[in-house]
């Protein structure tokens, strides 16, 4: 059996051995699309991350049985022309949850807590100099008593509701889908959500309904001392207007791992505001533990298993 990896790069140096004992595995970091088109000329099985399968690289994988997504969203491939040839489509659901809930509350107390200038103060030699057992020059703000906003109330987002309850926190929520299966939290309207929530976390997909969800009239909404956190996708949120709203210091902080356009240009206006200091970012890293990764490429494994 052929396996080709197109993007392999996107799973770091994570092992591949459970896949490769499969079969003959080929493995490419990157691939531009001409190059993918050269590549899968003779794989029976094609793993793919960010590469788009459409109908001209099927064309060119005739002996193409399954394609594997290597995450869970499958918005890249061309799922239509997959079912047209009799190519299965497989995904994995389910292995990044506690790291993107990790990520969510790094983020959250690192914002409340402004842990990066503490962190400063004592590196920098400045509590040393101060003179004072006690630097409270910046607020640390509690969690306990406060009002966490869901929006996407899935898989992770109940996680996250959990572990903000056992902060101590109310957890209310908005369907972004308008079915609110979840019934152990109040679902709520989002301009609800935007007026009492102090911490607003995402966590929903990409698409018509979300697509920039979050823009200047829902960011006016929110508290002034308010923060929000994406660890959704970044096209939910309107980065110019969320740039303008830190610069305003309308809004207590804002922190994402998803960008618009990644790896995140260098002009995004997010890079260049006025107050950085009320700004976390991660480089899409909110998936990809170690533990993750590994259990990324177990399931990958048991998908092509299954598929032959």
């Amino acid at each position: 059996m052929k396996i080709v990896f197109l993007d392999a790069l996107t799973l770091g140096d994570t092992s591949l051995s459970p896949i490769a004992a499969l079969g003959e595995l080929v493995c490419y970091p990157t691939s531009t699309p001409s190059e993918a088109l050269a590549r899968v000329g003779d794989c029976e099985v094609l793993i793919i991350n960010k590469i788009r399968v459409d109908r001209p690289l099927l064309d060119a994988a005739p002996r193409l049985r399954l394609v594997c997504e290597a995450a869970t969203g499958v918005n890249n491939i061309d799922l239509e022309a997959c079912a047209e040839r009799g190519i299965s489509v497989r995904n994995v659901a389910g292995y990044s949850t506690e790291p993107v809930v990790q990520q969510t509350f790094m983020h959250i107390l690192s914002l409340m807590g402004n842990a990066p200038y503490f962190d400063e103060a004592v590196k920098s030699g400045a509590y040393s100099r101060s003179g004072i057992f006690c630097d409270l020059s910046k607020p640390v703000r509690e969690l306990a008593g406060r009002t966490i906003g869901i929006i996407g109330m899935g898989t992770i987002g109940r996680r996250v509701a959990t572990v903000a309850e056992a902060f101590g926190m109310r957890v209310i929520y908005y369907s972004t889908s308008g079915t609110s299966h979840c019934t152990e939290y109040p679902s709520v309207s989002l301009v609800t959500l935007l007026a009492e929530a102090d911490v607003i976390s995402i966590h929903a997909p990409l698409n018509d309904r979300t697509r920039g969800l979050i823009g200047a009239a829902e960011l006016a909404q929110m508290k002034p001392d308010a923060i929000l956190v994406n660890l959704g996708r970044g096209g939910i949120v309107d980065e110019s207007a969320l740039a303008e709203a830190i610069n305003r210091e309308a809004i207590g902080g804002f922190a994402t791992d998803v960008f618009a356009v990644e790896p995140v240009p260098a002009d995004n206006p997010l890079l260049h505001t006025r107050h950085p200091e009320r700004l976390r970012f991660t480089p899409h890293t909110g998936w990809a533990s170690v533990e993750a990764r590994d259990r990324l490429v177990a399931r990958i494994a048991e998908n092509i298993a299954q598929g032959f």
